[in-house]
Parts: C-alpha cells; structure tokens; sequence
C-alpha cells in the first residue's frame, strides 16, 4: 500500500445524469467537508482568489470555523474559481486516490451546473458563452464589430458594460473576416526532404484561431508543412469549454459527441489530432472523457489528440525537426498558460522554442489571472489584474519583443498589464502564440 496520496491523480466520471448532483442539501454537504479539508490545509492560498475568499469568510465567522459560516456565502467562493485545475494538478495533497477524495475544480462546476439547473444560466452569460454564432457574426461585421469592443471606446464600451457586464477596460479578442477554416483551402507544398515526412494531422481550429486570429492556425500550418506534414483542418463546432465554465454540461456532452465523431474517421486514416488551444485540448484530452465515457468517439480522441506544440516537440524528439531555422532578435518571454499546465506534459511551448537556435527566452509560469471569460466581467476585472500583476512585473522588467502563450487571451490580458506598468512599452510583438515564432524563425 502507498501513503496518503503518493499515486498519480485520479479523476472520476462526473455523474452529471444523476439526480443526486443537483440536490442542494446533497451538494451543500460536500461543499463543507471539502472546504472544511481546505481551510485546514491552506496550500492553495496563492492561486485563484476562491481560496482566499474561502479562509476570510472563515476568518472572520463567529468561531473562525467554518460551522459558523452561511452556506448563502458560499456562492462568491463558486464564483472565483476560474476551473483553470491548477489546484488539482499542482497543489492539493488530497485528491484521488487520497481517502478525502477532493477533486475542487469538479466540486465547483458541479455547484455551477446545480445553480444552472434549478435557477437557469443569465441570459447574458448564455449568449456570450455562443462562439461560434458570435464569432460568425463578429467576422461578418469585422470593422464596426472591433470597432464596438476596442478599449478606449467611450461610446460603446461604457453600453457593453452596463448591458452585458463586461469591463470597458478589460481588452477584448479581435474577430477576422476570414476564418482560419476558409484561409486553409491554400495548397501547401509538402517538404518531402524533411525527417518527419509522412506524418498525417488534422487540426481542430478552435473557435478562436477560426473566427479571431487565422494566423495562429495558418502558422501552425506553414510549420508542419515545412518539417513534411500533410495536414487538413476541420472544425465542426466549438468545444464546450465556455458552457463548461457556465456549468452547461449537456451542452459541453453534445460538443463532445458532435466533434468526437466528425474526428474518427480521420482517426482511423491514421491522422493525429492536433488542437491549437490548450484549453480545448484540455476538454478534447481529459473532460469529455469524464463527462460521457460511454462514448468510444470521445474515448478514441481523447487518446489521440495533441497539443500543437506537444505535436512539434514530438517531431523533434523522435526524428527530427527541418532545417532553415534561424535565430529571433529581441528576445521571447513565454507564458506557461494554466490548461497547458494542467495537462501534465511537461512545458511543451517553452521546448518547443527552445529548438529555434540562440533563442533568448524567459519563462513565466504564473497565472495571467484572465481566467477564460471570467476576467473580463466588469465584478471580475479588477481581480484579475492584481492576480496577475506579479507577471506583469516580469514582464516589464525584461521588455523583450515577443510575448507569447498557448492561451492566446491570457497572452492579451498579459500584454495590456505589462503596458500599464512600463513606460514607453510599445514595441511587442503583435504574435500571440509560440507556433508563430516558430513560423518567423523559418521564415514563413
């Protein structure tokens, strides 16, 4: 027998059709046992701002225990959690196969999903959580849709945060004309000299590269195509994760099903499955497989899918990357986002730079403190810049000329920090994602 929690985290199917789940006096006693572990442990007060909104409510109750806490306070502590997993992942010595079994990312989506079910999503949030209707029309409309979200808008920003309660300042992710989907149809020629040659991927867009930012996908592209990569885009529709975020669960389960079967056939042509965002490999990877694990579909790409820089690391680990690689000038300063991290692979991004020669990288291995949509709300924003500000230190004080992340809205809310504490810090990189630089370094 090993002690305590000396195995590997284990995570078990989320048992969302159960009537059980939603009950309020069911999940309210699992609320305290698992808060009551975490208040006596405390290992987490540096992370998201659900902990330290746990322990004050503690701290000031009558007996600075949590019997004397309101279960109606309980909701601010929901609410902070970003379900970025970090907890789970890095920090928490009692999830399974501990005896405690706490799993607290799991335990707040499921207070979301109860929430959602007996007193509905906000309509608001439930039309902002539609990405792919958003960013279709977004892209249709793309000069006076940019021109509505661009900070310093003083005509539409102040009415979008009244309305939909997102900050006036908080930056907001451009939407394209094009899509990457569209921009994809461009023939590539193969580099059939390249050590990888013969490998076969599908790429699932993500509804950002797709509506927001095509480069991501199109560098992506130009770069396996370069080390001998024959590669096809697909995306059938978004992955879920802002309903998840929601506590939407049947709808991240239908995402799961929708996308999973588009993917097999590819699959089974002997293609991997490469995602562009961590975040959507993160579901695609380790939630749909917990949320509807009678799916072989979902089983299937769960094992079969790769983050894009997972994917390059891969190539260079096992054969080899092409050569053409020249050097970067300014220096990169990587961020190491969450979803990456809770994947468990290891700093994929960062080794896959690290291949680019005399690379000057710094590593940032903080949380932005974006938090998907989360930070963007205007009851969230302020928040969110002072958790993130201890990055944003680092990154004014090094003033390199590329900032980059795998999450590519953490990758803004970094930038816009950045700036708001060096001056004269206007000379960044407009590139998001490390693909890019990778991409630039070869020259394409």
């Amino acid at each position: 027998m090993q002690e305590g929690s000396l195995g590997a985290p284990e995570r078990h199917v989320i048992p969302w059709r159960d009537d059980e789940f939603y009950d309020e006096l069911s999940l309210d006693k699992e609320l305290r046992r698992v808060f009551d572990i975490c208040h006596g442990c405390r290992r987490c007060f540096n992370l998201c701002d659900s902990f330290p909104k746990l322990f004050d409510l503690i701290d000031d109750s009558d007996s600075g225990e949590l019997d004397t806490v309101s279960s109606t306070n309980f909701e601010e502590v929901i609410d902070s959690c970003t379900l970025c997993d970090l907890c789970f992942m890095t920090k928490c010595p009692y999830v399974p196969p501990h005896e405690f079994n706490l799993d607290f990312p799991h335990l707040m989506l499921r207070a979301r999903a109860a929430k959602a079910k007996n007193n509905g999503i906000p309509f608001v949030q439930k039309e902002l959580t539609k990405t792919d209707r958003n960013g279709l029309i977004g892209g249709w409309l793309a000069p006076i849709s940019n021109w509505i979200g661009k900070c310093g808008n003083n005509i539409t920003r102040p009415a979008m945060e009244l309305i939909l309660g997102v900050h006036r300042d908080a930056i907001l992710p451009k939407f394209s004309f094009s899509t990457f989907k569209s921009k994809a149809k461009e023939k590539l020629e193969i580099n059939r000299s390249a050590p990888a040659f013969g490998r076969k991927v599908v790429i699932f867009s993500t509804c950002f590269s797709n509506y927001n930012n095509p480069e991501i996908g199109l560098a992506a592209r130009r770069v396996l195509a370069k080390n001998g990569v024959e590669s096809e885009v697909v995306y059938p529709k978004c992955c879920g994760m802002p309903q998840f975020e929601h506590g939407d669960i049947a709808a991240v389960a239908e995402s799961a099903l929708t996308v999973s079967a588009s993917l097999r056939p590819w699959i089974e042509k002997k293609y991997s499955v490469i995602a562009l965002i961590p975040s959507c490999a993160l579901m695609m990877k380790f939630e749909w497989p917990l949320i509807v694990p009678e799916s072989d579909d979902v089983l299937l790409l769960s094992k079969s899918t790769q983050d894009i820089t997972e994917y390059i690391v891969d190539i260079a680990k096992t054969e080899g990357v092409a050569d053409g690689l020249g050097s970067v000038e300014g220096g990169v300063t990587m961020h190491v986002a969450c979803h990456a991290r809770a994947q468990n692979m290891g700093q994929k991004g960062v080794e896959m730079l690290r291949i680019i020669p005399d690379i000057d990288i710094n590593v940032i291995e903080r949380c932005s403190g974006h938090g998907g949509s989360w930070g963007i709300m205007k009851g969230n924003f302020e928040t969110a810049m002072k958790i993130g500000r201890p990055a944003y230190r680092k990154i004014s004080e090094l003033k390199q000329s590329y900032i980059v992340s795998e999450c590519p809205l953490a990758r803004e809310h970094l930038v816009q920090g950045a700036k708001s504490l060096a001056v004269n810090y206007d000379k960044v990189s407009s590139f998001q994602h490390p693909i890019q630089v990778l991409a630039s370094a070869y020259g394409l």
